[in-house]
This record gives structure tokens, sequence and C-alpha cells, in this order.
């Protein structure tokens, strides 16, 4: 207790804001509540990041000195405080919501523990990497079905998971480790989207697992794997722009090789630039980042220029959940995020029209739903639910394996942003456990039937052979 006290006061001095105290004992809290449990703390490490994009501003100009936009032109400091009290509700619902499942479901205690032979694990993780790109191009020609057939497509995360989480116990194989990530980050630089990440996220959790303080190998991995994720992350943010330009112009094709080799070419000259072009680049990461900007305009506008809107926007997100593209197929478009941050943060960013969107984020929406302190109920709502299907599927799946990997990929997935909206928000998660988690329940059954089949032909054997 003394320890945790005196972190929170050397928080709030150091970087002379009162607030980042108060973040530090939310982030103590979180994993309090959230770090123990079956595998991979996902859920603590999932609000842990939402708590990064909450505070990391705070932090970065207390080491750099450069204050970001937000400081100058928004009252931060509110902003910071209602982000912290959604992540607060998050943690206390999720914890209350998977007590509350552990009380109703049993878990089974003769579980099998690995689902698949090595062999077949790697068999099935080629397949995904050479399937997954075509799927995903596929997917938008059919629009009734393309949430459904994304979703399904992260099942290539979790079968990188298992690998991933193999390696690591009980033994540290560093080098398949190594060569793993080395093809997931080139690969993910072929995308449209930064596809490196989730990767390397994927097999930071698995090391977070297994780490052992006392090994040296696992602090260079996860040092390794530190560099590599910021290295990376830079880069993405200066060569972006050009790579999806030229991509959305066909100036490149859809072949993998020739985009990695383009997005190698785009990099190369950033590699050679200077010291002030990287700080540059670090600049805009960080305030990519720093989610708070948008929202902390916004709760300076509602309600004395713009009034609260009672609940239409998580009302029009439920709706727009219950109402599946393939039974409505002339159901609209979700409004751009862009549209939000327009009318209620006053500023004119880029939208649709120019294919981008500017994140407005599940809190700003429920400030102006319902204002303070209302604002929470939904947060608090969504977090028991989340619990509550945790501990669920994390029972339901009887392979140990596949329902440490299945829950780790789909909380982190629909967990992590901070700067999600709610139809965003509810319709990844739905759709993530529908396909994704009905898809590894149809595995774990049929594996489970397959064992069942093989363990009564051996009695049967036996019985044979002890009679004749």
């Amino acid at each position: 207790m003394l320890i945790r006290a005196a972190l929170i006061v050397i928080a709030a001095y150091w970087t002379g804001f009162w607030v980042a105290g108060a973040a530090v004992g939310v982030l103590l809290l979180v994993w309090e509540l959230l770090a123990t449990g079956e595998g991979p703390p996902v859920l603590a490490l999932a609000l842990t990041y939402q708590w990064m994009q909450v505070t990391i501003g705070i932090f970065y100009t207390t080491i750099t000195g450069q204050e970001l936009d937000a400081f100058v032109d928004t009252d931060w400091q509110t902003m910071v405080l209602i982000g912290l009290g959604c992540i607060v509700c998050l943690a206390v619902a999720i914890f209350y919501g998977i007590v509350f499942a552990r009380r109703r479901l049993v878990p089974d205690e003769d579980a099998p523990v690995r689902a698949f032979s090595g062999k077949l694990v790697w068999a099935a993780y080629a397949a995904s990497l050479l399937l997954t790109g075509v799927v995903q191009e596929l997917a938008w020609n059919y629009p009734a079905f393309t949430q459904a057939i994304l979703a399904i497509t992260f099942s290539h995360l979790a079968l990188l998971f298992v690998l991933t989480r193999r390696f690591t116990r009980p033994t540290f194989q560093w080098q398949k480790l190594v060569a793993l990530m080395a093809l997931e980050v080139a690969l993910g630089f072929t995308g449209y989207f930064a596809g490196f990440r989730e990767p390397l996220i994927m097999a930071a959790i698995a090391m977070f697992e297994a780490f052992d303080r006392r090994d040296v190998r696992h602090w260079g991995f996860a040092a390794a794997l530190a560099v590599v994720l910021a290295v990376s992350s830079l880069l993405w943010v200066s060569v972006r722009g050009q790579l999806r330009q030229e991509m959305d112009e066909e100036v490149v094709t859809a072949s993998r090789m020739e985009r990695f080799d383009r997005a190698r070419t785009v990099s190369s000259g950033l590699l050679n630039s200077g010291a002030a072009d990287y700080v540059a680049s670090l600049q805009v990461l960080v305030d990519r980042l720093w989610a708070i900007h948008y929202p902390a305009m916004a709760i300076e506008r509602v309600p004395f220029v713009l009034p609260h809107t009672d609940g239409q926007i998580i009302s029009d997100a439920l709706v727009h959940l219950v109402t599946p593209r393939f039974l409505y197929p002339d159901k609209a478009d979700l409004p751009s995020d862009s549209d939000m941050v327009r009318k209620y943060s006053g500023v004119n960013v880029a939208g649709a029209e120019t294919g981008t969107s500017i994140a407005f984020g599940y809190a700003a929406e429920s400030y102006v739903d319902f204002g303070l302190p209302w604002m929470f109920v939904p947060v608090l709502v969504w977090g028991f639910v989340i619990g509550i299907a945790y501990q669920a599927w994390l029972t339901v799946i009887r392979h140990r394996e596949l329902a440490v990997a299945l829950v780790t990929v789909m909380f982190w997935l629909t967990l992590y942003l901070w700067e999600r909206s709610w139809a965003k928000t509810l319709g990844s998660t739905v759709t993530m456990m529908v396909y994704l988690g009905g898809l590894t329940y149809l595995v774990d059954q049929w594996l489970l039937m397959r064992r069942a089949q093989m363990t009564t032909s051996g009695v049967v054997d036996h019985l044979l052979d002890s009679t004749s």
C-alpha cells in the first residue's frame, strides 16, 4: 500500500499534474482487479492500452518538454479524468462480471490441454497466412458478409498466438520467435493498415505470461519487441500516406511481394533521415495515440453550444447492431467518425470524402449522449457483459490451448481501443463472438468427438485383445 501511494505521489510531483497521480492509481487498480486468471492477463493489458491512449501526452510532455496541441487548445485534464473514469468503470464491471459468471459456470477439471499437434498447427498457420490476404480482399466484394468474413480471418492471429505461446513455454525458443515476428512484420507492411502491430502484440502477450525476470533472454526479447514495435510504428506513420495513395491509384499491384518491396524502398529513405525527422515523426505518433484532443474540444461545447442527445448515439448503435446487413441489405453505412468530430468538436477535420476517419471514441459519445455522471452507466453495463462473456468462453471451450487463444485474441481486439465508437465497439464485439467464437467452438467440439472416438476404439480393441 505504501509503495502504491508513493508511486502516485511521485507521478504527480514529477509531471507537475495531479491528474498524473490519479492516472497511476487507476493503472494500479486495473492490475489489482484483472491480472489473475488462466492464461495471460489480456484484460488488464487491453485496459492498459486504453490507459496509455488517455495519458501518454502527459508523460511525453514531461519527458521531452514538447507540448502537444491538446495542451494548448483544450481543457485536456477534464477529458483525461473522464477517460480514466471510463477505464475504472470497465475494470470494476469486468471484474464483477467474471465473478458473476464463475459462480454459475463449472469448469471441466479434466479438460485436454493441447488441441493440435505441432505439425498441424504449422500447417494451419501456413494456410491462414496464404489465405488471409485473399479472403480480406474478397470480403469487400460481399458487403452483406464483410464483417463476418473479416472476423473469421482473425483465426490467423489465434494460430499465431498458439505458436508464440508454445515457443515461450516450457522452454524459451527465441530463434523461432524472432523468425516468426520478422515474417509477420514484413507482411504487415504490405497491407492498407498497420498489420504488423497485432502480431507483435500477440507475441508480447504470450511473452508476458511466461516472463522470467531472472532470464536475460526474456529481457532481451522483450526489449527487442518494444524497439521493433516503436520503430515500425514510426516508419508506418511516415510512409503510410504514400503507400495508401499508391495502392488506391493502383501504382502497386495486390502482390504482397511488390507491396513489400515498395514499402522497403519508401522506408529506406526515412532510415537515412536526421534526428529532427525522427523527433517530428515521434511527435506525430504520440499526438495520434493521445486520443483526447477532439473529445476535449467536444466537452467544451456540449451542452453550452450543442445539447446532449439523451442517448441517441448509443440507441443508433444498438439499432445498427440488431439489424445485420445480410438480413437488411439496404441498411445505411455507419457515419464517419469525422462527422461526429466536426459536429461536436467544431473542427472541420478530414472525412470520408478523402478516405479518412478521425476518431471520436466511446467516452466522448457517452458524454455527448448523457453528460456527467450518467455517461458511465453504459460503460458499466458493457463492462459487466464483457466480464461474463470472457469467463463464459474460457469455460465453454474445453481445450485449454484453444480457450486461451480465443479469449486473448477476441478480448484484446474488443477492448484495447479507447478511441473506438460505440457502434464499432458493439458491432465488432458481437461479430467476433458469433463468428470467431462460433468457429472455435465447432473446432473444439470436433476435436472432443474425435478424441472420444479414439478412446472408444482403444477400449474396444483392448477388450477384443483380452478375449481372444
